[in-house]
Formats: structure tokens, C-alpha cells, sequence
């Protein structure tokens, strides 16, 4: 009996470098449960499309100039006219994208061969491809290969193309990273390994329980794709969020004014009064007991105020900035003197609340109100230049949409705003959970702050127009040009002094953005930066000695220029800013009930406003 290299390569090994045992758990087991159960899923999937056809059908006609969609085509046909409009240049593109395909088709061959292929060192690393069939299955790897070089083309070609304005230009490199992130081989059955495996390993119970669970967030969502992150279930804002003890002792028509219980013997003179954004609730800063920035201040001695806004309905249409200041952060600060009898507060500021925050300060300047001694600002923009990926959906003619859409309604519903909160990083908050739940048929782990980031607010329709048109659209903060109260403010006039916290990955308030901000005020501004985003980088507790925080000093000079020079230090930057605050004013005094002798409590936090779910 011999043994021939050739009896070798195509007896049991099937051919030079095929392993049959490699695509054993791609092969159907059982095809009749495997049919049955897509037919299942199929039924399910049928049952989404029913429930968004119908709430289409319900609401009319929609606003085209609303339609994301009609903004991504408008704006890509101005990319592809630059690139059609030449021939040589059509032929240019193409012949760098088929160029690409060619090496890959060469290395596939040479790996099907069973020739020894290296990595290819320009794949970036990436979640999404972390099974190792990605690499290891010839199939696989020709399509992860694929994908990424048509989406380098694809944005190559965007910044190359000649012609376009910056707002068009930055639109479109934006649009095809949603379309790249969105077309990725991971996303689908049959591309995705781990998917493919999955359903062949359970004969397609995955995908039933995938559409039921399709079906169920569409119609949670009234005909939209409500995308759950987490188990809602698992968690209740009173019972095991927002749990630190405190009272409501005042409230107005658009806020609920919330003093916590104290921990210290004494406390902090001067009080601190906190005023959060009114897009999501203020309760992530009091998650739980572990990761409750409220509770540690209340043990640091600060006696804390919280504004709780309400969650507004067409009743609040009407309520612009001036609105929310007056009734928001003036009521709040009527509240502090009347609790504590105190007539100076540490203020802090987070994201849009600290906009509000900051144009409120530049008001006060003009009227001569010194109340609020000191300010901190959370991930906050004052200045709108360089102020990211949001800037993508203000444009004249988006913004009119908006407008129209709120008056009838006389808000924004709060899934339009968590849409594009979430898309501003699709690769990691959409189309991981798409897989996880739909196509893997799982249901997400309970997460605290995922719950927090889908129990979303609705925007009052002349507050949010205000914000979109003087920030974003016109800087009119930056410029000095902003009215409030028939005068036209300054961050100039602002010289009180000002902690102001970036955060390094922040995609909503970008940290160049942020620290551009800093050179507005008239006062010293401490700059300081921390690891991480949005929302980890400010809830960050210091026993978890996670991430780390960068000072230096005043924010002179351009932001590279800062870094280079600027300290790491490793855990939680709550302790500095605690510091700097008490080295301002550290007199103390003996604890204070909520509400003091002079308002009863009205209710326990937190409150009633902060439950009320869209």
C-alpha cells in the first residue's frame, strides 16, 4: 500500500490546507427543526414589520426634510458627484479599491492552498472580529478583509473629495461611518461565525428568540426599534437607584429641588447646588450607594442640592432658556437660601446643564448677583467650534424640520435625541447589542448605567430650539451675542472661579472643545482632565481606583500643548476637585435637616418628577 504526497493532500484532508473538521459546526444538523424554527422566527419578524407599518400609517405623512435618510442621500450625491464627474478620477477610485481586492483574493487562495498568510498589519483591531474564525476560516477572513478596505476607500474618498464645505464634508464622513459600522459582516447570520455556529448548534432557536425580542422592543417603541442595552427588569429609580436619603422640599412647574440628608457631624457652610442636564435624569449621579457622586459628597460634608427637571409635555412648549433659568436655577437658589440661610453656594454644572449653568453666571454678572461663589462644569461646552459629531444633525435646513416637528407635538420626543446619542458610537452601542439580541437571541446582562441611558426625557420645544439655534448652529455663548432677559450676556463678565472637567473619549463634549470653552471666562479656570468618556470619566468613585486625571494648571495655549505638560495621576479626580473647592471655603457648620425651619418637605427623593418614563 503506498502512501503518495498527492493521496496525502486529497484523501482525508480533502485538499492542501482545508481541515474538514474546521466547518463541522457550520454543517446542519437537523434541517427540519432548522426550518421550522426560521419559520418561527420569521413569524416574529413579521409581527415588527406589522407594528411599524401600522404607527406609520397612523402618523401620516412624515417631514422629508426630518428623514435622516434624505439628509445621507443629499449629502453623499455631493461625494459621488466630485468623483463621477471626471472620468480619470472614476477611474482612480476604482482602480485603488480593485487593487485592494486583488491582494486579498491572492492571500485567500494562498490560505486555501494551505500556504502559511501572515496578518495583514493595516486591519485595525476591532471587537466586532475578536472569534478567532475571523482569521483562522479562509471564508471569514476574505470577508473581514474585504469590509475594511471598502471602508477605508470609502472614507478616503470622502476626504479627498474636492468642493465640499466643512459642515457637508464632516456630514459625510460621519454618514458612511454609520453606513460602514451598519453593512459590517458581523451584523448578519450568515457572515458573522459565532452567529452561523450558534444557529446550526441549536437549529435556529436563536433567531425565534432574536425576532420575539425584535418584535417586542418594536412595539415597545410605538412602531420604532426601541434597542434595549440592558435587563429593565432588574432595576426600579427609588429602590436600588437613587437611593441616597434626602427630602423634595420646593418645587416649580418645570423642577423639583431635592436636599439630601447628611452623613457628617458638621457640615460645609457654604452649600452646593447641582444642576444637571434636563436631556436624561439626574440621577447619574446618584446610580447606586458604590457609584453615587451625591452620596460621596454628602459624606465629604457638602450639604447637596439637586435640580430633578421635569419631564416636559406639550403643557411646557412654551418654556425657552430664559425659562429654565428662572424657574430652574434661580428657584433652586431661592430654595438654598431659604433651607440653610445661606446666600453663597458652590454651584455645579453638568453637560447642557452646565451651559444653562454658565450662561445663568454671565446674567448674574450683569444684575450684580454674587450668590453662586464658585462654578464647576461637567463635560460642558461654552464653545460650539470644534463640538463634534452632534454638529452633524444642526444645519438651517435640518433645524427648520426640527422646529416644525416640535411645534405640532410641542416637544422632541427623548428617542430622537437617545438615537443620536447612541449613534455618535454605533460600533459599540447599537449594532453589538443588534447581534447580541437579535441574532445571538440573548438577552442583555442588567447594567445600572445602560438603565439610566434608555430612561430618556422629552426636550421642550422652545427650550431645545433656543439651545440648538444660539449654541450649536450660531455660538452665540462663544461670541458674546447671546440675549437672555433682553441683554446680551458675556462669559467675560464672569470672573468667579471655575473648575471645568473634561473627559478624554468624550464624544458629546469633546475635550479640545471643552478646554477651547475655558478661555471664555473672566476668571481663573482650573482645567483638568479625566480618563475615559461622557459618562464614566465623571462617574468614577475613588475606591475603584479606575482610569486617571491630568492637571495643569490654567488652560493656556492650545490643548496639545497642555497635555504635553500636563500630571497623570491614576484614580478618580473627585478628591482634587474636592479639595479645590474646600481651599476656597472650608468653614464649617452643624449638619442641617432638609429644608431647615423654613420648608417642610414636600416628599422623600427622589422625587416624583424623575419617574415619570416616556
Amino acid at each position: 500500500m503506498t502512501d503518495t504526497r498527492e493521496e496525502k493532500q486529497s484523501g482525508a484532508e480533502g485538499f492542501a490546507g482545508f481541515d474538514p473538521k474546521s466547518v463541522e459546526s457550520y454543517m446542519v444538523k437537523d434541517p427540519n427543526t432548522l426550518a421550522l424554527n426560521l419559520a418561527r422566527a420569521l413569524e416574529h419578524l413579521g409581527q415588527g414589520a406589522s407594528e411599524w407599518i401600522k404607527a406609520r400609517e397612523q402618523s401620516g405623512v412624515a417631514d422629508p426634510a426630518a428623514d435622516p435618510v434624505t439628509d445621507l442621500v443629499k449629502t453623499l450625491s455631493q461625494v459621488a458627484h466630485y468623483w463621477v464627474s471626471d472620468p480619470k478620477r472614476t477611474l482612480d477610485a476604482q482602480s485603488l479599491l480593485f487593487s485592494s481586492y486583488i491582494g486579498i483574493w491572492t492571500r485567500t487562495l494562498s490560505q486555501f492552498t494551505g500556504q502559511p498568510v501572515t496578518e495583514v498589519e493595516e486591519l485595525p483591531k476591532d471587537k466586532r472580529f475578536a472569534d478567532e474564525d475571523w482569521t483562522r476560516n479562509p471564508f471569514f477572513a476574505f470577508l473581514r478583509q474585504v469590509y475594511h478596505v471598502t471602508a477605508s476607500w470609502a472614507e478616503k474618498l470622502v476626504a479627498e473629495a474636492e468642493g465640499l464645505d466643512e459642515h457637508t464634508r464632516h456630514k459625510a464622513a460621519f454618514y458612511v461611518k454609520q453606513m460602514t459600522a451598519a453593512l459590517s459582516p458581523a451584523n448578519f447570520a450568515l457572515t458573522n461565525p459565532e452567529v452561523y455556529r450558534q444557529t446550526v448548534a441549536s437549529s435556529g432557536t436563536n433567531l425565534v428568540a432574536g425576532m420575539r425580542m425584535l418584535a417586542e422592543d418594536i412595539a415597545a417603541g410605538g412602531g420604532d426599534l426601541r434597542l434595549r442595552h440592558t435587563d429593565l427588569t432588574k432595576f426600579k429609580v427609588g429602590e436600588n437607584l437613587a437611593t441616597t436619603p434626602g427630602k423634595v422640599i420646593a418645587q416649580s412647574d418645570l423642577c423639583e429641588v431635592i436636599q439630601y440628608d447628611p452623613s457628617t457631624e458638621t457640615v460645609l457652610k457654604r452649600p452646593l447646588l447641582i444642576v444637571p442636564p434636563w436631556i436624561n435624569k439626574f440621577y447619574i449621579l446618584d446610580l447606586t450607594p458604590q457609584k453615587s457622586f451625591i452620596k460621596w459628597c454628602v459624606d465629604q460634608g457638602h450639604t447637596v442640592f439637586v435640580i430633578s427637571w421635569v419631564n416636559p409635555d406639550q403643557r411646557h412648549a412654551a418654556r425657552d432658556w430664559e425659562a429654565y433659568i428662572e424657574e430652574g436655577v434661580e428657584f433652586a437658589l431661592e430654595t438654598v437660601e431659604k433651607a440653610t440661610g445661606e446666600t453663597k453656594v458652590n454651584a455645579i454644572g453638568y453637560c447642557v446643564g452646565g451651559t444653562l449653568l454658565a450662561a445663568a453666571l454671565a446674567l448674574h454678572a450683569q444684575r450684580k448677583d454674587s450668590r453662586i461663589a464658585s462654578a464647576t462644569f461637567f463635560t460642558t461646552q461654552v464653545d460650539f467650534t470644534q463640538a463634534g459629531d452632534l454638529k452633524v444633525f444642526v444645519d438651517e435646513e435640518q433645524l427648520e424640520a426640527i422646529e416644525r416637528q416640535m411645534h405640532k407635538s410641542g416637544y422632541l420626543d427623548g428617542s430622537r435625541m437617545a438615537n443620536a446619542f447612541n449613534m455618535l458610537r454605533a460600533s459599540e452601542l447599537i449594532w453589538p447589542y443588534v447581534v447580541n439580541n437579535y441574532l445571538m437571541g440573548k438577552e442583555p446582562p442588567p447594567f445600572d448605567l445602560l438603565y439610566w441611558n434608555a430612561d430618556s426625557t422629552r426636550m421642550a420645544a422652545a427650550n431645545h430650539a433656543f439651545y440648538l439655534r444660539n449654541c450649536y448652529l450660531d455660538n452665540a455663548l462663544s461670541k458674546g451675542e447671546m440675549k437672555l432677559g433682553g441683554q446680551v450676556i458675556s462669559l467675560k463678565d464672569v470672573k468667579i472661579p471655575v473648575y471645568n472637567l473634561a473627559t478624554r473619549e468624550d464624544h458629546i463634549a469633546p475635550p479640545r472643545s471643552v478646554f477651547k470653552g475655558s478661555s471664555l471666562f473672566g476668571g481663573r479656570v482650573e482645567f483638568v482632565l479625566s480618563g475615559s468618556g461622557h459618562i464614566a470619566g465623571v462617574v468614577n468613585p475613588p475606591d475603584k481606583q479606575k482610569y486617571q486625571y491630568w492637571t495643569n494648571g490654567r488652560p493656556q495655549g492650545d490643548f496639545d500643548g497642555w497635555m504635553k505638560k500636563a500630571r497623570e495621576t491614576k484614580g478618580s479626580w473627585w478628591p482634587h476637585w474636592d479639595a479645590w473647592v474646600k481651599k476656597r471655603a472650608d468653614e464649617r457648620v452643624a449638619a442641617r435637616k432638609p429644608g431647615g425651619d423654613a420648608l417642610n418637605a414636600i416628599g422623600d427623593a427622589p422625587g416624583t418628577y424623575v419617574l415619570e418614563r416616556v
